[in-house]
């Protein structure tokens, strides 16, 4: 029996939505107070905080990082960024999420400076599941109620908590 490209849709969206956030995401990866002057001081920042939950070296990481932006900037609009790329010697996907002190000139889409950055480090053979994150992620930070709480919360707990509520919740 075939499967039409609706049914296709629609299972994949099942798929995205299914993924958790608390699948990728510890609270020992969330920097309420990230201290950066830069994109690339924000970069080697995050990149350390992935090197300790990963294992991985964080120079490995934040070159991986910058080949990445070389294609084009990650960050979206609206103070988000969402900076990613895949390394071999990952076993799962893995993020970090930081709330910069001080919002960070990021090569933008629209030209604003970014204040809520939203790590993705995949395996190299992960592919779809790379892109639902991707999607999941860029789908809760499109939430104007979720990016709001973001950035009226200053403590890791708490950032943690809104990142991963359940998605029925954010709806509204």
């Amino acid at each position: 029996m075939s499967v039409s490209p609706l049914q296709s849709q629609v299972r994949a969206n099942e798929e995205c939505q299914s993924m958790q956030l608390t699948d990728l995401l510890t609270i020992e990866a969330v920097v309420p107070s990230l201290k950066a002057g830069s994109k690339k001081q924000a970069l080697q920042e995050l990149s350390q905080v992935a090197a300790r939950i990963t294992g991985l070296p964080a120079r490995d990481i934040f070159e991986t990082l910058l080949q990445r932006e070389k294609l084009g900037s990650t960050g979206l609009g609206q103070g988000i960024a969402i900076p990613h790329g895949k390394m071999p010697d990952l076993d799962r996907l893995y993020a970090v999420f930081a709330r910069a002190e001080t919002p960070i000139e990021f090569d933008s889409l629209d030209d604003q400076p970014v204040d809520l950055i939203f790590l993705l480090l995949a395996p190299e053979s992960a592919g779809a599941d790379h892109l639902k994150a991707l999607a999941r992620i860029s789908r809760l930070l499109r939430d104007q109620v979720v990016v709001t709480k973001l950035r009226g919360s200053d403590n890791a707990e708490a950032l943690y908590s809104i990142l991963t509520e359940p998605a029925a919740s954010h709806a509204a």
